[in-house]
């Protein structure tokens, strides 16, 4: 058994991702004595006793780094009452907070985003992508929880069965809202009225000491009703992790399993972020007519609302002041360089302020160190350094606009070593040094001027095929003379992991700004190294030709700011647990506002081999 390692070595910095990490990897849960209960609450039910590091109040340990940009808001007075000394006073509290959060949240317009992989059996790697589906949009969280598109979907499928059963029950504009709909256990009727709680256990997620109550909708309450498990922080308690599905289903529907999580990245909230949805039967003999696994991602609390009256987006571009006496107007060279810079920069900024693009962090200066291996040892020399962003959505996508190389998050965490990523990236370096991407058109700001849910119908950065096959041909120059020439083996093996899965993986593999890294089911982006490498082999527990998804770069719900996941390494023991560009649960460590303790990824990964 190995354990891989992911090191960016040239700029001593250690980014070391997790191998494949089941639930059962994770701190074991310290779950208490108390045994579970089937009985309803009662008034004489004592509280456990609350102690340790988790009773201090959030205030006592503020981060500034944390702290939000822009209004939040405003901290409830839950922290102000008087602890509770029964379970049913728990239960009171925690619904009165469940309808706190949703005013709290109610004028928040996040970004929401499903990636769906249908299953079928396989005998050596127990369940694969068959084919698989990608929405992406804006979620109001308003009393209706309704849904704005940035993708467009015939709404024909799979989908449309599974979400059949919520048209009844919400005005909706998008059926795969449904797999966002577990933000809440009920927007309408999460009470006593509705439903019964009973305490089963305390538990330990993360950091955080919870109280566990299995809930169950009374008889009669009507349909679509919430089923399944809530943990509850015994702080202020709030619910940290809804865990269940809805009941009774509706005819010719479905309602699916799911897993939600939320995080406390505001004083006194627990804002939902990751869910993880997942149907179907692999055991011997088992016959299933719905098999999938889903990841849903909300992230841009802080994205301004749209309003009727300001529906444009505004640019701000500052204006460039020459100084020096001998130059007082920009030659014609210099103009058409900072013209092409303006419009470099009104992209960036319109990205970043529709929630597709992270704000400037760690992760960037982390993959500009890989592009700046390439380009010192190439001697490339440019009149502005190249900048690297991160896209924060799934699909394996690379682009480049002017001398900014963007990549998403999903490639990011696919990528099994420093030199594939240093391959990926060297593609668009080629691109920038060969000149492909001297286009000014985005300097005017009228062509900034749109809704983030048509970003992209009005933004495109494609190359025509004669300049992606000379951006090829360059970047394989550019590697051979880097410090990655001695490990494009492993390149190899990822690109034949990607081909092994293209036919079944048709969404993650289509691009919404920049050039595929193939078509029709073949790839063809670095084709030249396709051929390197050994063949690949899932039996050999040694060869990670990729990752799943999740593994490399978390995201920030509330200020989209990315971070790479840092976890200890967990060893390979079968085929199984390679899981190349799958989907996987979410299991976060969950960590109080302020908190300093460094936090475990969202998703499970596999590392590298030493020394990349």
């Amino acid at each position: 058994m190995r354990i891989w390692k992911w090191t960016f070595a040239a700029a001593f910095v250690a980014v070391t991702a997790a191998a494949q990490q089941p639930t059962q990897s994770q701190p074991a849960p310290q779950s208490h004595t108390t045994a579970p209960t089937s009985t309803s609450l009662s008034t004489g039910d004592a509280v456990p006793s609350v102690e340790g590091k988790d009773s201090q109040t959030v205030s006592e340990s503020p981060s500034a780094q944390q702290t939000p940009q822009q209004t939040t808001p405003p901290a409830p007075a839950a922290t102000l009452l008087p602890p509770p000394v029964t379970m049913d006073q728990v239960v009171d509290r925690f619904i009165d907070r469940e309808h706190d959060l949703m005013k709290a949240l109610a004028s928040r317009t996040p970004v929401v985003e499903t990636y769906i992989q249908n299953l079928r059996p396989d005998a050596q790697l127990g369940s694969v992508p068959s084919e698989d589906h990608y929405f992406l949009g804006r979620m109001d969280m308003g009393e209706t929880v309704d849904r704005q598109d940035y993708l467009k979907d015939d709404g024909h499928g799979m989908e449309s069965r599974l979400m059949g059963g919520f048209q009844k029950l919400f005005k909706m504009q998008y059926q795969p809202l449904g797999f966002s709909w577990m933000v809440y256990a009920d927007r309408s009727d999460f009470d006593r009225a509705h439903y019964e709680f009973h305490y089963v256990r305390r538990e330990f997620l993360g950091d955080i000491r919870c109280l566990v109550f299995d809930v169950k909708p009374k008889k009669d309450s009507g349909r679509g009703r919430f089923l399944g498990r809530v943990w509850v922080e015994d702080q202020d308690f709030n619910i940290v992790r809804l865990n269940g599905t809805y009941a009774p289903a509706p005819r010719n529907a479905f309602f699916f399993h799911m897993d939600s999580w939320r995080l406390n990245l505001i004083p006194g909230y627990w804002v939902p972020a990751y869910i993880y949805s997942e149907e179907g039967d692999f055991n011997a003999g088992a016959k299933n007519k719905i098999a999938f696994k889903a990841q849903t991602r909300i992230w841009g609390y802080e994205l301004k609302r749209e309003a009727k009256d300001d529906e444009l987006t505004q640019i701000r571009v500052d204006s460039v002041k020459d100084e020096s006496a001998t130059a007082q107007d920009a030659s014609p060279l210099q103009a058409e360089r900072l013209w092409q810079q303006q419009a470099e920069d009104n992209v960036v900024d319109r990205l970043t302020n529709a929630g597709l693009l992270a704000p400037e962090g760690d992760v960037d200066r982390i993959l500009q160190t890989v592009v700046n291996n390439v380009a010192v040892t190439n001697n490339i020399d440019l009149l502005r350094p190249i900048r690297v962003r991160v896209l924060l959505t799934s699909p394996l996508e690379t682009f480049s606009v002017g001398n900014t190389i963007v990549i998403s998050r999903g490639l990011v965490d696919v990528l099994p070593d420093e030199a594939s990523l240093a391959a990926i990236l060297s593609h668009e370096l080629a691109h920038i040094v060969l000149g492909h991407n001297l286009d000014g058109r985005y300097a005017f700001n009228d062509r900034m001027l749109f809704s983030d849910d048509s970003t992209y119908g009005n933004l495109g950065f494609k190359h025509i095929p004669e300049e992606e096959t000379e951006a090829d041909k360059k970047a394989v120059e550019l590697l051979n003379n880097s410090p990655y020439v001695q490990k494009l083996d492993n390149v190899g093996l990822f690109l034949k992991a990607l081909q092994s899965r293209a036919a079944q993986l048709n969404a993650l593999l289509t691009t919404h700004l920049g050039n595929p890294l193939g078509q029709n089911g073949t790839i063809t982006r670095l084709q030249a190294l396709a051929t390197k490498g050994p063949a690949l082999d899932n039996n050999k527990l040694d060869q990670v030709a990729a990752l799943p998804l999740g593994g490399r770069v978390k995201v920030n719900p509330w200020n989209d700011k990315a971070e790479m996941v840092k976890a200890a390494p967990v060893a390979i023991t079968s085929a199984r647990d390679k899981m190349p560009f799958e989907v996987t649960p979410f299991y976060p460590r969950l960590t109080r506002f302020g908190s300093t303790t460094p936090s475990a990824p969202p998703t499970t990964a596999v590392n590298s081999k030493p020394g990349n």
